[in-house]
């Protein structure tokens, strides 16, 4: 890609840059090439959003759920006319495969305005009687809903936030990660081509120091919804609370991957190396901590292994490819010294460890490393403890479930993990014991958008998902009628 892409804000309808007009680069991760400038706003540009959220709200908030409803299902279908396009961008934008830019984040994105149209059409607010009154529960907007998202399934998880906050009434301020901008502004494109009134749907591009956190504290934003790291998290939790803000954080996973003694390796070993490798462990929920039978140990790591070293790394944009390039230079170098690390800590790396080989040369300043495989490392060790995001996997023995499930909630986070077992219902007694807010048994990131998604510990704070994302993005109110 030879030319640089412009981009700007979406603010009231109307296409600006910032207000100090600096600008931020967006560096593509599989070549390393300046790919568009981004603007790089300040809390003058956010005041201006918010201002743009608060004058279109008395008229969005007065639609009708179904009418609001059918706004969603106009942004689906816009969307799905530009799915090749999304997908295009995301891979370009992310470093991820073509393919999984296609089936998961522009398949997703549309999936999740169509979802909420349906959820919003079958709303029913819940009704209590009384032996002399009757007690009726009504939803509010909550007001104006700052939205920050990251940078691993950038529009997928945008998408996820809007479709929801739009259907309950609140108007929108989003702040995409920064090195992730180009569907956020498909996405506003989209608005303006399907004539989503000015300012129900505003974007604002920036870094979080000077945007993101203008947005958190701002004293007209009335509610955050932020998925991205603990520590920023913490930082956006601080921000928001002086002002009584709803707050929603999805924040990170260190997640265990339980393979259970009687396990069918033949037909769950490429669920495993799906839920350990999937976007090169760029996703919250990859079980990146795997913790094996004693007894089938040896047997696990051979099949294990060979899966793993049959999976094309390289160029994004090839069909075949099923891992791509990591988000930052500096991202590439955390996961690095985590690797580091693990053979401080006294650990063997089984295969991976650097950049893959055989890259072709289009790709040789872009940000890579192989799936990587660690044993020998205790379970209470950093590597093992610590979130790592990327495409690195430790291995752990068991000798029985108590001790799986001692290993799994030996760490600050909560988020998801999955149990792998042909003993169904010792799977699921399993999974009520560990610490986690999501646990999947014999599958991973298999998803019904009706249940809650969320985390414990510091995992995050709230849920949303169906009727939990209807419920955060409004405030009920409940009216009492006596007879």
């Amino acid at each position: 890609m030879s030319d640089v892409i412009q981009l700007s804000n979406f603010i009231a309808g109307n296409w600006q840059p910032s207000l100090c007009e600096h600008w931020i680069e967006n560096i593509s991760p599989a070549t390393g090439e300046h790919i568009a400038n981004i603007p790089c706003s300040t809390d003058e540009d956010i005041d201006l959003a918010v201002e743009a959220a608060i004058d279109a709200a008395d008229e969005w908030a007065q639609l009708s759920l179904k009418e609001r409803a059918d706004w969603l299902e106009r942004i689906a279908g816009a969307l799905e006319e530009r799915a090749d396009e999304i997908a295009q961008l995301e891979s370009l934008d992310t470093g991820k495969p073509i393919t999984l830019a296609r089936n998961v984040d522009a398949a997703r994105s549309v999936a999740n305005f169509r979802f909420f149209a349906e959820q919003g059409r079958e709303f029913e607010s819940e009704i209590f009687e009384m032996s002399d009154a009757t007690n009726r529960v009504l939803y509010k907007p909550v007001g104006v809903a700052g939205l920050i998202t990251p940078w691993n399934l950038p529009l997928y998880l945008l998408s996820w936030k809007v479709a929801p906050a739009l259907l309950m009434g609140n108007t929108i301020v989003a702040k995409p990660s920064e090195m992730t901008p180009m569907t956020a502004s498909l996405l506003a494109e989209v608005m303006e081509e399907v004539d989503l009134p000015r300012g129900v749907f505003n974007l604002v591009h920036g870094n979080g120091l000077d945007a993101g956190a203008p947005l958190t504290s701002h004293p007209d934003v009335d509610l955050i919804s932020f998925t991205g790291g603990t520590t920023t998290g913490r930082e956006v939790a601080k921000s928001a609370s002086s002002g009584f803000k709803k707050l929603s954080l999805e924040l990170g996973g260190k997640n265990a991957t339980i393979i259970r003694e009687d396990v069918d390796l033949e037909s769950m070993i490429p669920g495993i190396v799906r839920a350990s490798f999937l976007n090169q462990g760029q996703v919250c929920l990859c079980g990146s901590r795997i913790l094996i039978h004693e007894s089938i140990y040896d047997s696990f790591i051979d099949a294990f292994l060979n899966a793993v070293s049959d999976m094309i790394v390289g160029d994004p944009s090839d069909e075949d490819t099923e891992l791509g390039a990591l988000i930052s230079a500096a991202h590439r170098d955390k996961v690095m010294a985590y690797i580091d690390l693990a053979e401080e800590e006294g650990g063997d790396i089984l295969c991976g460890g650097g950049a893959p080989v055989g890259i072709p040369d289009a790709f040789e300043h872009g940000f890579w490393i192989s799936p990587t495989v660690i044993d020998g490392l205790s379970p209470d060790s950093r590597c093992a403890t610590e979130e790592i995001f990327g495409p690195v996997v430790t291995l752990h023995p068991f000798a029985d479930d108590s001790e799986a499930i001692e290993i799994a909630n030996m760490t600050d986070y909560g988020l998801a993990g999955s149990i792998w077992t042909q003993d169904a219902e010792a799977g699921s007694q399993m999974a009520e014991k560990i610490e986690s807010g999501m646990i999947w048994v014999n599958c991973w990131l298999h998803r019904d958008l009706r249940v809650p998604f969320g985390g414990v510990k510091n995992s995050g704070v709230g849920r949303e998902g169906g009727r939990w994302s209807l419920s955060f993005f409004s405030e009920a109110i409940n009216i009492c009628v006596k007879r």
